[in-house]
């Protein structure tokens, strides 16, 4: 799994569970957090953060969404629809040793 239109920033704080500012070259944007969970120990003031930029022809509120924190050595994705997308991928290109005739995403 890749994600495209990466640029790096330093994250300042997270106002509310689905947005986040984050200090970038350009200066302090506004950006979706795609994991509502609360993150504290990893959202902290100054933290190197990843963020994906999206065109501005783009039907968004934000131009961003946060894609991945570091926390000492490790980069951490905190893309919560990251999972399902890799475990698809995984499974489509017959990972398991055959590629399953049917894969559909969990719906409600």
């Amino acid at each position: 799994m890749q994600y495209s239109n990466m640029i790096p920033g330093r994250f300042v704080s997270r106002p509310n569970r689905f947005l986040a500012q984050v200090e970038t070259a350009d200066g302090v944007q506004t950006c979706h957090v795609k994991n509502t969970g609360r993150c504290a120990e990893l959202l902290l003031p100054g933290a190197p953060v990843w963020l994906q930029r999206f065109g501005a022809d783009a039907k968004r509120k934000t131009k961003f969404d946060l894609i991945a924190v570091q926390k000492g050595a490790l980069l951490l994705n905190i893309d919560s629809q990251a999972p399902n997308a890799a475990a698809r991928e995984f499974l489509a290109s017959g990972g398991l040793g055959w590629i399953p005739s049917v894969l559909r995403p969990e719906y409600t």
